[in-house]
């Protein structure tokens, strides 16, 4: 949502979480340009310390109302554990902060919904952390996609691996897909109408360690996912087919990430009697393959400038609370049809 009015000067952050992610955001925020942290809090000393040693102009703390507290800070950033992001983000927000808040934003859609209503009741900027929609190179796909370059979209397969990190409080569809569909989403400008989804738990009683989905698409398009922390590969891949060619987006390869494919299946049949092969007979076309030039640049400081750009100018985030309600939605989608044996669920 809008701010009410638009910042001055440059905001004082608040950092909540200083593990694996934390300081990326640390960094990128404590500029001294556009933005300052003013504190880090964690509950893990030793990250605190280690921030002390890096950052020694930052305050830090063990418990987030310290910072909350402090009505010289504008905005709060949540790095922590995914079931403990609805709570800081609500707390930040009926404290009068600014709130980017990490993915997944909440583990329910109702806990989600709330947020979006506190940051309006409030006239706050609540924004979420879905960083791949500040890659360049997923914004030239969309591009290519708006403009119709492959005609009517069939299908997307996303495939997103790796070994580890191994989460405990929630599985692997949550910690990943939740990338994955925020894609889905911005390319198609929709939500998913109905998931379905099957995982395997071998690592951790009752957490999926890999997940395989399906989401169906307005306009007869479908989205397979496939995510992984237990993969002997890293593997950031999308392919999308299209009517009239196809895509690949290949996120490992920093020089050359987006190919597109002059392919595509003509129907050839003859109206009327088939009685030969040529009467029924499909096209294939191979043609040529354009691999564009994507100046890739960094996505996190994309996705920090975004959200100072939004707090200044009291503009609306390009992910913003209701994008991450809707991601919110298939993921628990999901989860309801794992737990119902991979059955069709609706949106």
């Amino acid at each position: 949502m809008p701010t009410k009015n638009a910042m001055k000067g440059e905001p004082r952050i608040a950092v909540i979480g200083a593990g694996h992610w934390g300081p990326n955001l640390i960094r990128n925020f404590h500029n001294h340009q556009t933005s300052e942290v003013a504190w880090v809090v964690d509950r893990d000393e030793s990250r605190l310390a280690l921030t002390r040693s890096r950052h020694p102009d930052i305050q830090v703390a063990t418990d987030p109302a310290v910072a909350l507290a402090d009505p010289s800070v504008d905005a709060l950033i949540v790095a922590t554990p995914t079931m403990t992001h609805y709570h800081l983000a609500a707390a930040a927000l009926r404290a009068g902060k600014h709130v980017l808040v990490e993915k997944p934003m909440a583990t329910t859609p109702a806990e989600a919904e709330e947020l979006c209503d506190l940051a309006a009741r409030h006239g706050r900027v609540l924004m979420v952390g879905h960083v791949f929609l500040f890659n360049a190179g997923i914004r030239r796909v969309k591009e290519y996609l708006g403009d119709g370059r492959l005609g009517r979209i069939f299908y997307l397969s996303m495939v997103r691996t790796n070994l580890g990190p191994i989460r405990m409080d929630v599985n692997a569809a949550w910690d990943l897909a939740a990338h994955d569909v925020s894609i889905a989403n911005y390319w198609l400008d929709a939500a998913p109408s109905h998931a379905a989804a099957h995982g395997g738990c071998w690592i951790n009683r009752g957490v999926e360690d890999a997940v395989f989905a399906t989401l169906w698409y307005p306009d007869d398009v479908i989205a397979h996912l496939q995510v992984s922390w237990l993969s002997p590969r890293k593997v950031r891949d999308i392919t999308v087919v299209g009517e009239e060619g196809m895509l690949t987006f290949d996120d490992m390869n920093l020089s050359e990430p987006i190919r597109i494919y002059d392919k595509r299946v003509s129907d050839q049949r003859t109206p009327g009697f088939i009685d030969t092969f040529a009467s029924f007979r499909t096209s294939i076309r191979e043609g040529d393959i354009l691999i564009p030039r994507v100046a890739l640049g960094e996505p996190l400081k994309a996705e920090c400038d975004h959200f100072i750009e939004c707090i200044a100018n009291g503009a609306r985030p390009l992910t913003d609370g209701r994008s991450g309600v809707a991601a919110v939605r298939a993921l628990a989608a999901m989860a309801g049809s794992m737990a119902n044996g991979g059955r069709k669920e609706e949106v």
